[in-house]
C-alpha cells in the first residue's frame, strides 16, 4: 500500500497503537509532537516501531506549523489524536484544553482547504460529548450535552469537522469513541491506576487504593482494535462519523473487582473511598451502540471490559 499516514498526537495510547496498525498495512507513517527532538516517544518504543517512523514538531494551534508539517509530508491520510487527553486534568487546565482540542482541528482543517489536495482527515472524537443519556446506548443521532471542559473541546471540534466536510466537501470524519484502554495508558487513567496498584499490591506493596465514585458505569474496550476503526472510516467513498464501543456497560466497581481477582485479592481488602477524587460534574452511565459501524464498516469490538482487564493485568514489556 503506497500511502502515507501522518498521525498527530503519535506517542500517546491510540497513536502508538495506529502506528504500528499502520506500518503493517505498508503504509510511511509520520508522527506529531510539540518538540519531536526532545519527545522520547516511549509508547513506540515500547511497541518497538519507533525507528521505522519519521517525526516532526508541530504545534496545533500554531497555524504555520500546521501548514508546514502537511505541505512537507503531503499525507494521504491525517490521524488527528493530539491534544489534552484527560478529562480530570481538564477541570484544572480548561483553557489548554479547549484551545488544543479545538483550535488544533480547526487549523489543521483550514490547512487541507489551504492546500487543496485530496487529503482525508480523521478526527478523535469521544464518548464524553453525550453527557449523561439516562442509561440509554448513544448513537450518532444522540444529542451532545457535555459536562467537562474536555467534553465542551471535543463536541466543538466535532461540529469544526462536520462544518467543514459540508461546506468545503473536505473528507473529514469524527469517531466517536467510547473508553478504550491497554498497558500504554499512563497512570492518571484510573483504569491504568486500579491495574497498577492491584498488581503491586499483589507483588506485596502495603498501599491502598483511593478511588471516588466506583458506582459509575462505562463501556471499556480494547485500544488496539479501536484503532483498526479510525483507519476503516478513512478508506470509506464518502466521509461520515461513528461511534466506536463495545456497547456493554460495567460499573468501575466491577472494573475494580476485576483487576484484584486476576491477581488473587479480595478488592475490599485494599480500596479507599476518597471524596477528594470526585468530580465537579460527573457522567454516571457512559454506554454506546456501535450499530452504524458493524453495518458499514464491517467492525464490532471482540473484546470486553473483563477481557480488558486481564490483558491489562498481565501484561509484560517484552510481550
Amino acid at each position: 500500500m503506497d500511502k502515507t499516514a501522518l498521525i498527530c498526537g503519535i506517542s500517546g495510547q491510540d497513536g502508538a497503537y495506529l502506528a504500528r496498525f499502520l506500518l503493517d498495512k505498508g503504509y510511511r507513517v509520520h508522527g506529531t509532537a510539540r518538540d519531536a527532538q526532545m519527545a522520547t516517544f516511549y509508547n513506540l518504543s515500547m511497541l518497538k516501531i519507533k525507528d521505522k517512523l519519521s517525526f516532526h514538531s508541530m504545534a496545533p494551534n500554531d497555524f504555520r506549523s500546521v501548514l508546514q508539517v502537511l505541505v512537507k509530508v503531503q499525507p494521504d491520510e491525517i490521524y488527528n489524536l493530539a491534544g489534552q487527553s484527560s478529562v480530570g486534568l481538564s477541570f484544572d487546565q480548561p483553557v489548554e484544553t479547549l484551545e488544543s482540542i479545538s483550535v488544533g482541528t480547526l487549523n489543521l482543517l483550514e490547512a487541507m482547504r489551504f492546500i487543496g489536495s485530496p487529503m482525508k482527515l480523521y478526527s478523535a472524537g469521544s464518548s464524553e460529548c453525550f453527557g449523561n443519556t439516562g442509561g440509554e446506548p448513544a448513537d450518532e443521532e444522540t444529542p451532545f450535552r457535555p459536562r467537562s471542559p474536555y467534553a465542551v473541546a471535543k463536541a466543538t471540534a466535532f461540529w469544526e469537522v462536520a462544518n467543514y466536510r459540508e461546506a468545503y466537501n473536505l473528507f473529514a470524519c469524527t469517531g466517536i469513541l467510547f473508553n478504550h484502554e491497554s498497558p500504554l495508558r499512563p497512570e492518571r487513567f484510573v483504569t491504568q491506576k486500579i491495574v497498577k496498584s492491584a498488581c503491586r499490591i499483589a507483588a506485596g506493596s502495603k498501599e491502598k487504593l483511593h478511588l471516588g465514585n466506583i458506582s459509575i458505569s462505562r463501556d471499556w474496550g480494547w485500544a488496539p482494535e479501536y484503532v483498526e476503526a479510525m483507519w476503516l472510516m478513512l478508506q470509506q467513498e464518502k466521509a461520515d462519523d461513528f461511534v466506536i464501543a463495545t456497547s456493554e456497560t460495567n460499573t468501575l466497581g466491577s472494573f475494580v473487582e476485576e483487576a484484584f481477582l486476576t491477581v488473587g485479592l479480595n478488592w475490599q481488602d485494599y480500596v479507599i473511598s476518597d471524596q477528594t477524587l470526585l468530580r465537579p460534574s460527573e457522567i454516571m452511565v457512559s454506554r454506546g451502540n456501535a450499530g452504524k459501524a458493524a453495518l458499514l464498516l464491517g467492525w464490532s469490538a471482540k473484546y470486553r471490559m473483563r477481557d480488558v482487564v486481564k490483558m491489562m493485568t498481565t501484561y509484560r514489556h517484552d510481550d
